[in-house]
This record gives structure tokens, C-alpha cells and sequence, in this order.
């Protein structure tokens, strides 16, 4: 690995040799090949949403005609949005909540939002690969374990073959719910351990230390494998698939559009809001890791390589899945579009379901599973990798004084998420997942986007950003880019937070809606992000110096809260601190406008 020293703008300049104590910034480590970055990129965007929510979507917005408005999104707001972030994280050198706080301290907040729901996000997610390595373990077994309906978890209304009978259930179905889960029937009845599942999670998060324990040096190596070897996994399926009977049926419904669907708000909200969520707008985590690349990395190349492989690799996942969904629908002799199909069940039920009637079924139920546990580790361990940074940039003395060595420091961070995540391998677990899912997922992420693009994009502004682009890449940002960051992503974002609040309904799994205490509980949950937004408006107003009215300006003036925490080198008096940044910003920005 190699350490190098940021090259500073005028700006960060001027902040950094003031301070008389060791900034960790200036020691930053850096990716040892930018291609490291890169795959760590993809790793972060391609996860388990290109693999069943992508396909899920598709399923039950027309096919076809999904694809229209989700490349559009790709290209006005998915593209744009990437590559801002990654421009702040690396021209700041520092995690989201840092990097908030030094373009925008009146909204240092969303910063610290971010890294908060990426922290609520990984105590979860980590129980999807929890269920990959499950399958994964019981996919040896021969015959599979979900093939047959002669088990002793098995219901008297179990069938060995699918239906589409509200009255059966299906062997996989029964493996998923009796004998992974043994779920209860309902978030009151809480059950037991399941201790399977407890080890289990236990090693995932294992796995998740090891991918992380020396930042970047050992994510770096560990992406040369997990980002690329699902695409293996992915392309041997579509070449298996693809020789099934019915599977031109399912890919037919996957290219052909259904144009009346286009009339749908829906059907463009999600395109949206899938894109968003899939590339990770909002959660910090590229944000962060960009915060290791060289200063002069040409980040347009990043932005442009990560987000259309994400979106291919969506659409490569939804032909290897619509192919299944067509061979399923030949089995039961129904239509595709009358398949049972949604969210998680898509994964660990429809799919392990068209395993069990594969020639070799054991081989592609190993392939597949282990591709699923590639992209939880990559999109797990980047969540895990922002909390980390954001810790460290903050309170560097601190922590390395405590813990000695910052391996110590990310096992205690990954333990807590660990104990966090024991409720969700309890028998109740489905439930708890389902409930931090919808409210974190759903609810927060666009809040935190809006607050993110406004900060940015309006009060930082398009022409600082701009410049910072002229000054790591000797090239700013043309005019698509521009108009995209000032106008195109705040309405379209606004449109979606607003549709989002409208179209919201309570959490449910399947046909059980939570009762009124867990909804409140799923509130808490979200505000535990959200909150972090208006306390960090409201302790930047209180720590700025100066009448209500120099706050407020103060506020909204990049590297503001850098210079009041270096008040020893500043008489602490409100009107010669608020003429001292001003002046040394208007010297930073007359460069600025002349490259306009």
C-alpha cells in the first residue's frame, strides 16, 4: 500500500498548516491501484438488490417497459449523483460526516445521518448473508433439503411441486419459513435463539472483519475476488438457463415492454428510487471509501465505470432470473406474470425452488448461494467500512489511545454490529428485518438525499464543485452535469421524497401487518437517522461565533467549523473570526470565477 500526501486546494491549504497538532488527513492512506477503488466501487454498488429487487420490479411493473424509465433515471440522476459524491469525498479527503461539515457545516448533520443509517443498515443486511450461507451449507446435501416435502418440518399441506394454490405450500417455501427461519407467528411472539443462525451470523461477521481490519490495504485485495467472481456465477447461469423449456418465455416478458405501464407514476417513482438505492446515493459508503483515492484520480471515469456496470449487471441478473421465471411457469403450467413472486422470497424461495428441478441441481444451488454471499460482503463491508472512517477522521487521538491499533478498534465496531444483529436471528427475526428494512431503507434514505443535494449542490454550489474538479483533474464539470446538480436531481429527488410519503403504507410481511406499537417502533428506527439533521442545524448555529446573522452566513461558508475549532489561532471574538474566513474564502473563489 501506498501513503501519500494530499495535494491541497488554496483552501484546504490555508486550514491545514494552522493547526498546530498532527491532522490523521494528512497521512491518509490511498488505494495501492486506483483499479482497487474501482472494483471496490462496483463491489459497493452491485449487490442483492440487482439480484431480486431489479428482477422484482421489473416483475411487477410490465417488463420491458421498466427498462425505459430506469436508464433515463441512470442517466439524469444515478450518473450525476455519483459523481458528486465521489467529487467530495475525495477532493475533502474525508468521510461523509467531515466532508458535510467542511462544504456545508449548516447541514454537517446529513453527514453524520448517513454514516447512521449505513450503521443501522449493517446490523441487518448482515443477516441476508446469514440465510446465503445457510442455503449455501445445506446445498450439498443430496437430494436437496428443499426438494421434497419428506422432512420433519414439512406441513401437511406442503407439495412437492408448485402451485398456484393459496391452500399449498411449496418444499422450498416450508425450508424457508420452518426450517431456516421457524418463525413465529408475529412480531408480538418473540420465540428462541436460533442458534444455527447465531453462529452463522457469527462468521459472516468474521468474514466482514477480515475484508476491512486494515482499511484499505486488506479491502483493496479482498474486491479482486468478490467483485468479479459473481459475474462468473451469473454469466454459467444464464448459459444453463437459457437451455431450459419456457425460459424464451420469461425473457420475452423481461425485454418486451407493456407500453400502457409508462402511464403509471409508479412505475417511474420506482425506476428512481431504484437506481438511488441500488448505486447508494445517501448511505456515505462511496463517499468514504473515494476519501482514499489519489487527489488527481480522474473521478468521471469512476463515476461513469461504476454506475453503468451496476445497471448492467441489473440487467444481466434480470435475464438470469426471468429465464428461471419462465422454465417455473412451464413447470406449473400458468403464465408468467401469475407467478408468486416478492422480495426476499424471489432469492430463498422461487429460485431454489426452479434449483431443485435443474439437472445437477447441487452444483447451481453451491454457484448461486455463493455468488449471493460475493455481493453481501462487498455492500456489508463498505456500510461497516463508513462507520469506521467517519469514527476515525473525528476522533483519531482518541481511538488509537484507547484501542492502540485501529484493528482493535474496527473488531469492537464490527462486535456491536454483531450484537445488534441478534434479534433478526431470533425465531422472530424475519419480522425484525422486515420492520428495520422498510423504515430505513424506504423511509430515511430520501430524506437524507434531499438534505445531501441541497447542501451540495445549492449551497456549496455548482461552480466550488466545479472547481474542485479543475483543480484535482485539470477539468470542471460540463454543462449537463451542472444542470442536472442544480436543477434535474433536486426535483426529481423532491418528486419521489413526496410520492414516497404519499403512497406510504404501514410495514407488513407478506399478509401480516404490523400492529400500531411496531409501527412506532419503525418510526424510532427511522428517526434515528433523521434527527441527527436538525441537531447538527441547530449545534452549528449555537458554536458559530458572531450576531444571528453572521451565524447563519458563517453557516452556509465551506470550512467554517475548521477554522472556529483552531480559535487558539484566531482571537475568539465573533466579528474578527467572520472577517477572517470571509476574506480568505472570497481569495479562494477568485480563481474560481474565472473558469466560468
Amino acid at each position: 500500500m501506498t501513503v501519500s500526501l494530499p495535494k491541497l486546494g488554496p483552501r484546504q491549504a490555508t486550514s491545514m498548516k494552522q493547526g498546530a497538532d498532527m491532522d490523521p488527513q494528512l497521512s491518509r492512506p490511498t488505494w495501492s491501484k486506483q483499479i482497487e477503488f474501482t472494483l471496490a466501487g462496483i463491489g459497493c454498488a452491485v449487490g442483492l438488490g440487482n439480484v431480486w429487487r431489479f428482477p422484482y420490479l421489473c416483475y411487477r411493473s410490465g417488463g420491458g417497459a421498466f427498462l425505459v424509465p430506469y436508464l433515463l433515471m441512470l442517466v439524469v440522476l444515478g450518473i450525476p449523483l455519483l459523481y458528486m459524491e465521489l467529487t467530495v469525498g475525495q477532493y475533502t479527503r474525508r468521510g461523509p460526516v467531515h466532508a458535510l461539515a467542511t462544504v456545508c457545516p449548516l447541514f454537517k448533520g446529513v453527514g453524520i445521518a448517513s454514516v447512521a443509517i449505513a450503521f443501522i443498515m449493517c446490523t441487518y443486511y448482515n443477516v441476508i448473508i446469514t440465510w446465503a450461507l445457510f442455503y449455501l451449507f445445506h446445498s450439498f446435501q443430496s437430494p436437496l433439503p428443499w426438494q421434497s416435502c419428506n422432512n420433519t418440518w414439512n406441513t401437511p399441506n406442503c407439495s412437492d411441486h408448485a402451485t398456484n394454490s393459496s391452500y399449498t405450500s411449496t418444499a422450498s417455501q416450508e425450508f424457508f419459513q420452518y426450517e431456516m427461519l421457524e418463525q413465529t407467528s408475529g412480531v408480538e411472539e418473540t420465540g428462541t435463539l436460533r442458534w444455527q443462525l447465531f453462529l452463522i451470523l457469527l462468521l459472516a461477521w468474521i468474514l466482514i472483519y477480515f475484508c476491512i481490519f486494515k482499511g484499505v490495504k486488506s479491502t483493496g485485495k479482498v474486491v479482486y475476488f468478490t467483485a468479479l467472481f459473481p459475474y462468473v456465477i451469473l454469466i454459467a447461469l444464464l448459459i444453463n438457463n437459457v437451455q431450459l423449456p419456457g425460459a424464451l418465455d420469461g425473457i420475452n416478458f423481461f425485454i418486451l415492454p407493456e407500453w400502457d405501464k409508462l402511464l403509471s407514476v409508479d412505475v417511474w417513482v420506482n425506476a428512481a428510487a431504484q437506481i438511488f438505492n441500488s448505486i447508494g446515493i445517501g448511505f456515505g459508503s462511496l463517499m468514504a471509501m473515494s476519501s482514499y483515492n489519489n487527489f488527481n484520480n480522474n473521478v468521471l471515469k469512476d463515476t461513469l465505470t461504476i454506475a453503468i456496470i451496476n445497471s448492467l449487471t441489473s440487467i444481466l441478473a434480470g435475464f438470469v432470473i426471468f429465464s428461471a421465471f419462465g422454465y417455473m411457469s412451464h413447470l406449473q403450467g400458468i403464465p408468467v406474470n401469475q407467478l408468486a413472486v416478492d422480495g426476499p422470497g424471489l432469492v430463498f424461495v422461487v429460485y431454489p425452488q426452479a434449483f431443485a428441478n435443474m439437472p445437477a441441481p447441487q452444483v447451481w444451488a453451491v454457484l448461486f448461494f455463493f455468488m449471493l454471499l460475493c455481493l453481501g460482503l462487498d455492500s456489508e463491508f463498505a456500510m461497516a467500512e463508513v462507520m469506521v472512517t467517519s469514527l476515525m477522521d473525528e476522533y483519531f487521538k482518541q481511538v488509537i489511545g484507547i484501542f492502540k491499533r485501529k484493528e482493535l478498534f474496527v473488531l469492537a465496531i464490527c462486535a456491536i454490529a454483531f450484537l445488534l444483529g441478534i434479534p433478526c436471528v431470533m425465531q422472530v427475526g424475519i419480522y425484525v428485518f422486515q420492520l428495520m428494512d422498510h423504515y430505513t431503507a424506504i423511509v430515511s434514505i430520501m430524506f437524507l438525499a434531499l438534505f445531501e443535494i441541497i447542501a451540495i449542490c445549492w449551497l456549496y454550489g455548482v461552480k466550488r464543485l466545479s472547481a474542485n474538479l479543475v483543480e484535482m483533474t485539470g477539468k470542471g464539470a460540463n454543462i449537463f452535469f451542472r444542470v442536472c446538480w442544480l436543477i434535474v436531481a433536486p426535483v426529481l429527488v423532491a418528486v419521489i421524497l413526496i410520492f414516497s410519503i404519499i403512497q406510504f403504507k404501514p410495514a407488513r410481511y407478506e399478509d401480516y401487518v404490523f400492529p400500531p406499537w411496531a409501527q412506532g417502533v419503525g418510526w424510532v428506527i427511522a428517526l434515528g437517522s433523521i434527527i441527527w439533521i436538525p441537531l447538527g442545524i441547530i449545534h452549528t448555529l449555537w458554536v458559530l461565533p458572531g450576531s444571528p446573522m453572521q451565524k447563519l452566513k458563517l453557516s452556509i461558508t465551506p470550512y467554517a467549523l475548521d477554522e472556529q475549532s483552531k480559535m487558539p489561532y484566531y482571537e475568539r471574538g465573533g466579528t474578527q473570526v467572520v472577517e477572517t474566513i470571509s476574506s480568505s474564502m472570497r481569495s479562494t473563489e477568485k480563481p474560481t470565477e474565472t473558469n466560468f
